[in-house]
């Protein structure tokens, strides 16, 4: 009896240890995480000449909101941000849209090509994100012009949403179906069985089992569309349609920059 109460003693203790190093594991990322934008928020709240003084990591002397003010009032930021939203929302929900359709697909139905299929979408993030950005612009002025529109992609919302969703949906199909196979097939056989079609069986069965999975991913989604940069840069012509970061890209100059106000931005 005493041995079992020892090993289950030197279990529990094992135990402890593992969840320890992973709580670390964790913090020590969501850290990393964070930081960068508690960083940013407290740069915001400082005055230009302060940064100018003490450095950009020196601790400050006077809170102010005026960044915010000039912000709004000099670089007309609402409208620009009113963008990122218009590019941002629509590209992320596309993305989990067609990315769950995708791992459905590959995870609850045979077929003989389902795991080539998912790796061809997945082999689009393999791909050096530099090498696409000529082929798309041209394919896009292309199409345009076949159809008699220049602009029906390039320097058009369509096209950067198109883009973003394009190359993000593999990664999500790929997340969402190693998700995906954790859910019972047991489900899915008792949902066939009530006569599920399989429109049904996606949207009322099997996309409810995957809201923790989307929801991880939206967050995800969101920071990495909100912050790209330069797909904005090479689509949109016209300014007043580039997003955010295309914006304050023009508060870097050659010799200042100004950081307190692109914190705030």
């Amino acid at each position: 009896m005493s041995a079992e109460i020892v090993s289950n003693k030197k279990y529990r203790d094992k135990q402890k240890r593992k969840d320890g190093f992973i709580s670390l594991f964790i913090g020590f990322f969501a850290f990393v995480w964070i930081f960068p934008i508690l960083w940013t928020v407290w740069t915001s709240l400082r005055p230009y000449n302060e940064i100018i003084s003490y450095g950009i990591f020196s601790w400050p002397r006077k809170l102010t909101f005026d960044n915010y003010v000039n912000a709004v009032e000099e670089m007309q930021i609402v409208g620009y941000l009113i963008n990122s939203a218009i590019v941002t929302i629509p590209s992320v929900i596309l993305t989990l849209f067609f990315g769950s359709l995708i791992a459905f697909v590959v995870t609850r139905y045979k077929f003989r090509f389902n795991l080539t299929i998912l790796l061809l979408f997945t082999a689009g993030n393999m791909l050096p994100i530099v090498l696409t950005y000529i082929p798309v612009f041209w394919m896009f002025i292309w199409v345009g012009e076949l159809f008699g529109n220049r602009n029906m992609f390039y320097n058009n919302y369509a096209g950067l949403i198109l883009v973003h969703v394009a190359f993000q949906v593999g990664f999500a199909a790929f997340v969402l179906s190693s998700y995906m196979k954790t859910i019972p097939k047991e489900i899915s056989e008792s949902a066939t069985i009530d006569g599920a079609n399989v429109f049904r069986h996606y949207w009322n069965v099997i996309l409810p089992l995957l809201r923790p999975a989307l929801a991880a991913l939206s967050v995800l989604m969101t920071t990495w569309i909100y912050n790209e940069f330069f797909w904005a840069l090479v689509l949109m012509s016209d300014d007043s349609k580039r997003p955010i970061t295309s914006a304050l890209r023009r508060l870097q100059g050659q010799y200042v920059t100004d950081f307190n106000l692109l914190a705030a931005g």
